[in-house]
């Protein structure tokens, strides 16, 4: 397993789970010097970046990029995938595209997290859950055969119940990928969502088996590991029964600071074998 951290270039994002803030190269550098193997990056757009630039820097600092985040599509223009207006959803596939078109760019898979959205029974507010369910799963279908052209997967969260009402469990992220045309979306399994809605997150975790794509590594109060209350030795021997060789990204608050949280992170790493 690989060690990755993440970065938000996103203002809008400001008090949300990042490690590091606004400055790629000092946080790559940053990264690198403490031995992550990667950045996680959360940027506005597929026009933030210049991948030319990004590929050097993290390839100078030998950096990968483990994957990029589509949520400036929410929280920057309110899109998501089961808006009740088409025209909007087909703006949120859009942009999602182009956050995969970007990714690949830097060999990397996108995520779809917040913007799966959610359903709504009041018909003036969202679509009724079958409906919203059918148009994401459409949706999903079109992004993974769109990433499976650049040879990337694409990575779906299932979120807790505060953020999402689409899916929430690692049983409900099977489902919906069973029901998929396309093979090629996997599941990204998030500690601190998990800590809310699974029984047992090992148990969840082997459930999920060679579905699992990515991991985001975080503590049950989105602290770094190690800040919190979770067990990580029945997970780490999960991950491991199940032959995931991911990421263990760290998509955690930079608590008590950026620094410290870095810190933190790598130390757990170590401490635990991975």
């Amino acid at each position: 397993m690989k060690s990755a951290i993440t970065i938000s270039l996103v203002p809008e994002a400001r008090g949300g789970p990042f490690v590091f803030w606004d400055d790629l190269p000092t946080a790559c550098r940053k990264a690198a010097a403490l031995g992550f193997d990667a950045v996680e990056i959360f940027a506005p757009g597929p026009d933030a970046l210049d991948v030319a630039d990004v590929r050097k820097l993290t390839g100078d600092l030998g950096l990968s990029v483990a994957a990029v985040g589509t949520g400036a599509g929410w929280v920057k223009h309110k899109l998501h995938l089961v808006l009740p207006d088409a025209t909007l959803r087909r703006k949120a596939i859009d942009f999602i595209k182009s956050i995969v078109d970007m990714g690949a760019a830097l060999n990397s898979p996108a995520i779809i997290g917040s913007m799966q959205g959610r359903w709504s029974a009041n018909i003036a507010e969202g679509l009724p859950r079958d409906a919203a369910m059918s148009v994401l799963r459409e949706a999903l279908n079109e992004l993974g055969e769109h990433a499976s052209q650049h040879k990337q997967v694409l990575l779906y969260e299932p979120l807790n119940r505060y953020e999402t009402n689409m899916v929430n469990t690692t049983a409900a992220g099977l489902e919906l990928l069973q029901s998929l045309a396309t093979g090629n979306v996997k599941l990204l399994s998030d500690l601190f969502h998990m800590n809310i809605e699974e029984v047992n997150i090992a148990g969840a975790l082997r459930s999920g088996g060679s579905a699992v794509g990515h991991v985001h590594f975080v503590d049950s109060n989105r602290r770094p590991a190690g800040n919190g209350h979770l067990e990580y030795s029945p997970i780490i021997t999960a991950l491991r029964n199940i032959h995931y060789k991911g990421y263990l990204s760290a998509e955690a608050l930079p608590w008590p600071d950026s620094d410290a949280a870095a810190k933190q992170t790598i130390e757990m790493y170590l401490i635990l074998g991975t």
